[in-house]
């Protein structure tokens, strides 16, 4: 049992990673007092970024890693760009959060692929090599933790990390963290003591743009490698850790590992002999059944944002 748990967690890490950016992108939005369920699209537009500046660059570039990681900044980029169109109808026009988020979601889809039918003729952007992922020198040998967190890892794995902690930083330590959770909490309040309610909700949603663009960036420099159109519903599973996670980034870490290493073993079950006597389907569902429960049992104590979904009208108390 313990090789089978050495051999999957490598790959769930990977599969978590752009789950965890993707749904702390979500968290700086939502506790701005915006809903994004825009998240699937956003990733797209990342991803399709990401491949059409690495397919480019990597043609005349030499320097691949170099390559990839200007593609993920560009994806960054485009994400957060594209975000101002859902920053702009919620805080500006006041507009349903959940059909501008639905929204964002179908113009993505259709828009990335009509493009890249007609860069490539095809509908795909394949890059030529991602990351390499490789073991840590010392740290790998390390019995137990070692096989699992240090084998078999990516630079942007690290990377990744480094942004949650600096997101925990300045969400709870700092004076701009402090106004965005008051914006999502009780913006009239925030307004009444000097904070810029739309600008702060504004930069949420940036942030959020921005984190989805890099979550889908992840998706193609590491394990795919080819921008098809899709990312297979990690936008939408990305919203459901952050709600497991209860709109909390250590949370979001817990929920976005636990959701990787569940779709990891999904993906993998039919050739693992002690899981193929589980239907594929039970593998693949669990984790949002999870959710669902978890939903039910904790909604009295919910952490989400009181403002959450609301618009905002300055002056009104």
């Amino acid at each position: 049992m313990w090789t089978i748990i050495e051999q999957i967690f490598p790959y769930a890490i990977i599969f978590t990673i752009p789950l965890l950016i993707t749904a702390l992108g979500g968290l700086f939005s939502e506790r701005s007092g915006v809903v994004n369920i825009g998240l699937e699209g956003l990733m797209i537009i990342g991803a399709f970024g990401c491949a059409l500046t690495a397919n480019y660059l990597q043609d005349i570039w030499t320097n691949n890693n170099m390559v990839l990681w200007v593609s993920i900044l560009v994806a960054a980029l485009a994400g957060m760009l594209f975000s101002l169109l859902h920053a702009f109808a919620s805080i500006n026009l006041s507009a349903n959060q959940i059909i501008s988020g639905t929204a964002i979601n179908m113009i993505a889809t259709a828009l990335t692929v009509f493009l890249a039918r007609n860069i490539t003729g095809s509908g795909n952007i394949r890059i030529t090599s991602g990351f390499t992922p490789s073991n840590i020198p010392f740290l790998s040998d390390i019995p137990i933790i070692g096989p699992l967190l240090f084998t078999k890892t990516y630079p942007t794995t690290w990377f990744i990390l480094v942004v949650l902690l600096v997101s925990t930083f300045i969400l709870y330590k700092t004076k701009f963290g402090l106004r965005l959770r008051s914006c999502g909490e009780f913006p009239q309040a925030a307004e009444a003591a000097g904070v810029n309610v739309r600008g702060i909700r504004y930069s949420g949603v940036l942030i959020s743009g921005a984190f989805a663009g890099l979550g889908g960036a992840l998706i193609i420099v590491t394990y795919a490698g080819e921008f098809t159109g899709s990312v297979s519903g990690l936008g939408f599973l990305a919203l459901a850790a952050l709600i497991f996670g209860q709109w909390r980034p250590l949370g979001l870490l817990g929920a976005a590992l636990f959701f990787g290493f569940a779709s990891t073993i999904a993906n993998v079950s039919q050739v693992i002999p002690e899981l193929a006597v589980i239907p594929p389907i039970i593998l693949k569902i669990f984790p949002y059944v999870v959710t669902l429960i978890a939903l039910v049992i904790f909604s009295k104590s919910s952490q989400a944002p009181k403002a959450a979904g609301e618009p905002f009208d300055s002056g009104k108390r």
